[in-house]
């Protein structure tokens, strides 16, 4: 084994997505992952329960929403205080240099339906970490679920776009971008 490297996460998602694409998920073991980030398997369940959690940044992101909103403007409304909290986010989890890893990422999981699956379930933990957060700014029930279900659809609006490789727009713009038109969508008569 080599001497020891730093960021044992990202060499085991690095690692995994390389061989996820060259065998498929499914034909992927976790020892085959952990060998070839030059780690063992211990180590790769130090940080990950199971194969699919290789691929979902281990609970980053959602202490990064958490935190994001925590931080917003006294004054900011929870709609602007989840869309500081995707600023924040575009600027330290979806920075330039993670946008081809994303791009590959997404791809994978389109191919797999279990990860798609679990992308699902880490969607709906994602909201109720900024329902929770938004909570804790002191947003009543309803208007924090509204907001964080908003933002969710931002984010997916603005990851769909950060993520096309004709788009060289930062996440932050993106997510305010679609954020302006989720907005101007809300405001149309039906």
């Amino acid at each position: 084994m080599a001497r020891w490297q730093p960021d044992a996460p990202g060499r085991l998602a690095a690692a995994a997505l390389d061989l996820f694409e060259e065998h498929g998920y499914e034909n992927t073991t976790v020892i085959e992952i952990a060998e070839r980030a030059g780690l063992t398997k211990s180590t790769f369940f130090r940080y990950f329960p199971d194969k699919r959690e290789v691929l979902f940044g281990g609970g980053t992101v959602t202490g990064l929403l958490a935190e994001g909103i925590a931080s917003a403007p006294p004054e900011a409304g929870p709609l602007d205080a989840v869309a500081d909290a995707l600023d924040a986010l575009g600027r330290t989890f979806f920075a330039a240099d993670r946008r081809e890893f994303s791009r590959r990422r997404q791809a994978v999981l389109n191919a797999n339906t279990e990860l798609l699956e679990r992308e699902a379930l880490k969607r709906i933990d994602l909201a109720a970490s900024m329902i929770e957060a938004l909570d804790r700014r002191g947003v009543p029930g309803l208007t924090a679920r509204v907001a964080a279900k908003l933002g969710m659809l931002v984010w997916e609006i603005a990851y769909d776009r950060w993520i096309d490789t004709d788009n060289r727009d930062d996440f932050g713009t993106l997510a305010r971008q679609a954020l302006a038109e989720v907005r101007a969508a809300g405001a149309v008569r039906w």
